[in-house]
């Protein structure tokens, strides 16, 4: 993973299509995180926005859960978004983490999705 991950998100961060926040402990360790993909998206009636925003990536080290970190980092790339004009954002959730994105005012969609490599395949 890190051989073809790494050199996307060196192109990406350096192009600005994926953003990234950190957040820190006292001593400068990495607690958690959170990014952002950014990509070319068509405008519509109900949303003249040409980009769309998907929320990757969050994540808060085992040792720092249940303090917050999370939601801090959500709520930071959520201010950054509406503050660029962003009309909305799309993530996948997790288990663990769909408490907080539905307190955040998350709501499940109609998105559907196939695996070329499912039992279903074309």
């Amino acid at each position: 993973m890190v051989e073809v991950a790494g050199p996307w998100l060196a192109r990406a961060l350096a192009d600005g299509s994926y953003r990234h926040w950190l957040a820190l402990d006292g001593s400068g360790r990495v607690a958690g995180g959170g990014g952002v993909l950014l990509g070319p998206w068509p405008a519509n009636p109900r949303d003249p926005c040409t980009e769309r925003a998907v929320i990757l990536n969050v994540y808060t080290e085992p040792e720092f859960r249940k303090r917050g970190i999370a939601r801090q980092v959500m709520v930071t790339i959520l201010k950054w978004l509406k503050q660029r004009g962003f009309r909305g954002v799309n993530l996948h959730a997790s288990a663990e983490g769909r408490p907080l994105y539905e307190e955040l005012g998350f709501e499940a969609t109609n998105e559907m999705r196939l695996r070329f490599d499912g039992p279903k395949q074309l």
